[in-house]
């Protein structure tokens, strides 16, 4: 009785060990804020088992920062690693595969299908959406982390903004078939008003944003420090945004959880 509880025990254990793990996957899309440019220390190149980056060679490899490679001779740490790592901290069974797809410099019209961006020669959002289709061939989308806005805190950009980012997201869930997928987005540093005063207006946008786009989750600036340039976050803040955009996430998607559980 005794051998045989014990070949029992042995392979349930064999087949708990040897289950496969689940693959979520999330894109990072953006401007310079969600790329990144931070300085790197020695906790942003130390990689985690469980955390994954799509290169631009399309392959997966362990991720660190810097992690976006849009304007290579500019990028540092930005929010993706530490995203990471909080996922995987908070699923320990699962893998976290991260597609980094944000291009510095760029307004919100630069992501519209077909919109070219000369300083970096990229179409970013053909682009990304070419790159997210062949990494999501490793499990599947569970997020979409979005963080841009300061080239549009400008008067005529900023009045258009809300109709444009709704547009872009509705785009974007309908061209990877993931119609309530949850998205994060985040505030602009508080500290951008002070070049750009219509960066209130943005970050008032940014924060109405579950009201007019289902299945979404904002993520807030306030505390965060720049690194004097009234623009970027500092490596510290980046962690910190970082790990705020995977709270939010985990909320967003027991939230989406429940909802289809109720209908």
């Amino acid at each position: 009785m005794i051998k045989k509880r014990c070949l029992i025990f042995i392979l349930v254990f064999s087949i708990s060990c040897n289950k496969e793990r689940e693959k979520h996957v999330y894109l990072l899309i953006g401007q310079s804020n969600m790329a990144g440019r931070g300085a790197i220390e020695t906790i942003d190149i130390t990689p985690h088992k469980n955390v994954f980056m799509f290169t631009r060679n399309k392959q997966w490899v362990l991720a660190k920062e810097p992690m976006h490679f849009a304007r290579p001779e500019r990028i540092g740490v930005g929010p993706g690693f530490a995203f990471g790592r909080k996922m995987a901290k908070n699923y320990p069974n699962a893998d976290i595969y991260l597609i980094p797809c944000a291009v510095g410099a760029t307004s919100i019209q630069k992501w519209e299908r077909g919109a070219y961006h000369k300083t970096t020669q990229i179409y970013p959002y053909d682009s990304a959406m070419s790159v997210t289709k062949e990494a999501l061939k490793v499990g599947e989308l569970k997020g979409i982390l979005w963080h841009q806005g300061e080239s549009d805190s400008k008067p005529k950009r900023s009045a258009k903004y809300e109709e444009r980012l709704k547009e872009l997201m509705q785009r974007i869930r309908t061209e990877l078939n993931a119609d309530s997928v949850p998205i994060v987005v985040g505030e602009l540093g508080r500290f951008h008003a002070k070049r750009r005063p219509y960066a209130d207006s943005i970050n008032e946008i940014i924060n109405r944003v579950p009201q007019f786009i289902p299945f979404t989750a904002v993520v807030s600036s306030e505390t965060l420090t720049d690194r004097n340039d009234s623009t970027h976050f500092d490596s510290k803040s980046y962690r910190k945004l970082g790990k705020r955009y995977a709270n939010k996430m985990i909320e967003l998607q027991k939230k989406r959880s429940d909802f289809f559980y109720r209908h």
